[in-house]
C-alpha cells in the first residue's frame, strides 16, 4: 500500500474527547485503534471513531498540521470537525471499517 501522510482525528462520541494523530496509513491506524493495539490514551478512553482527517504530500506537512492543530484549543478543534462533519459521523465507515456500536 503507498504511504499516504495523513492527520486524523478519533474520538469516543459526539462532542467527546478529541485526538489527534498523525500516520502513514489511515486505515491500519484505524484498525490499531479499534482493536486496542495502540497504547495509552486512546486505548485508556476508547477514541475509535474517526471524525475528521486530512491527506498531505509528504509526511513533513501532516506533522507540521499536526503539531498545529494540537496547539488549537478545544472549541476550534470542534469547530473544524464540525465543518466538515456536523453529525460527528465515523467517517471510518467511508474507508472500509464496519459501524461502531
Amino acid at each position: 500500500m503507498p504511504i499516504q501522510p495523513t492527520v486524523y482525528i478519533v474520538t469516543n462520541k459526539a462532542r467527546g474527547l478529541p485526538y489527534i494523530g498523525v500516520t502513514s496509513n489511515l486505515i491500519q491506524r484505524i484498525h490499531q485503534h479499534r482493536t486496542g493495539i495502540v497504547p495509552g490514551f486512546t486505548r485508556k478512553y476508547r477514541l475509535k471513531r474517526l471524525v475528521h482527517f486530512e491527506q498531505f504530500g509528504t509526511m513533513e506537512l501532516a506533522i507540521a498540521r499536526e503539531k498545529q492543530l494540537k496547539n488549537w484549543h478545544r472549541p476550534w478543534k470542534i469547530n473544524l470537525i464540525e465543518a466538515g462533519n456536523p453529525d460527528w459521523r465515523d467517517l471510518a465507515e467511508d474507508i472500509g471499517f464496519e459501524p461502531l456500536l
